[in-house]
């Protein structure tokens, strides 16, 4: 187990290498100059051009990735324009919130999915199995940000039972009451499109481990149909559900630039949106490695969790 896990993380060394390279270079081919960005169009050429100088963009392409590179190893990520703090500083106060809203929705789809695709696996081809299959149609064809503006339209406007954007009241309020009810909405619209495709992936392991020997076996010896599903087929179908739920947590975490947009969520995403909005190259840069590494680090965990619950793949 520790040989795998050495080997796996030798290959995410280069992808890591390969998302600074990435990050760095979408720096370059970003429409606009810093020095317009942070001076103003109304300032002098010559202001202009020392600026560049300060920033190091007089320099070679391959030397100013070589000085990001250095720059990164130091933990600096540049200055944001839009904030004036230092990107890392940031990115820190708002990673907690992204983490946050990603963990409590691949919790909900994680849990909701499991569920729906083992309650449809029951009986297969039947009412609730295509009903399914709708619904889970129709949360992969939905964008995220509209099912946000339909639920704020539905539970924010209409109703009024739930608040529609922020983490806490107008009156400061910050229980844990009034952080569960600013992260309802958000959460369900970013958990829509995981909890559909987890599901689908449930029901199709159910469904292959049930054609199974061993399942054969329980049958004729009796063992009643929910039985054989949620103590025999559900188990050794988990792998491969796992492994979706990991790579679910990686999308959730870069989906949730749209999600925290729409709701006001003060996080990562939404900073990074006002970073575009004001052409912030650094906090832009910042905010795209992050998320980048952090897909690339819970993949790399999903790795060694599968091949935990499924000792074949180690010795591939």
């Amino acid at each position: 187990m520790l040989s795998f896990i050495f080997n796996r993380g030798l290959q995410i060394v280069p992808v890591i290498i390969g998302v600074t390279l990435a990050t760095f270079l979408l720096a370059q081919i970003i429409p606009g100059d810093p020095a317009d960005v942070l001076l103003g169009s109304m300032a002098s050429e010559e202001a202009r051009q020392q600026l560049r100088v300060a920033l190091g963009l007089n320099e070679p392409i391959y030397v100013q990735y070589a000085i990001y590179l250095k720059n990164l190893l130091q933990g600096d990520l540049g200055q944001s324009f839009t904030f004036a703090q230092p990107v890392t500083q940031v990115i820190v106060e708002r990673l907690f919130n992204t983490s946050l809203l990603a963990v409590a929705a691949i919790l909900l789809a994680s849990v909701a999915g499991v569920a729906a695709g083992t309650w449809a696996a029951l009986r297969p081809g039947s009412v609730r199995d295509q009903g399914l299959s709708v619904i889970v149609l129709f949360f992969n064809s939905m964008p995220s940000f509209w099912l946000g503006l339909v639920l704020i339209l539905i539970f924010g406007l209409h109703l009024r039972l739930l608040p529609i954007g922020g983490m806490q009241d107008a009156t400061g309020s910050s229980g844990i009451g009034s952080l569960v009810a600013h992260m309802a909405l958000p959460t369900i619209t970013l958990a829509a499109w995981s909890l559909a495709v987890i599901a689908r992936m449930t029901r199709s392991s159910i469904l292959d481990v049930i054609n199974s020997d061993y399942i054969r076996t329980a049958r004729s010896r009796g063992v009643s149909e929910v039985r054989i599903v949620l103590c025999h087929a559900l188990p050794n179908a988990m792998p491969s559900v796992i492994t979706v739920i990991g790579m679910q947590m990686g999308f959730l975490l870069s989906g949730a630039v749209l999600t925290e947009t729409v709701f006001s969520w003060p996080g990562i995403g939404l900073a990074m949106y006002q970073a575009i909005s004001t052409r912030d190259i650094p906090l832009i840069q910042g905010g795209i490695l992050v998320l980048a590494v952090a897909f690339v680090l819970i993949n790399f965990a999903v790795d060694i969790l599968y091949a935990y619950f499924n000792p074949k793949i180690k010795l591939g």
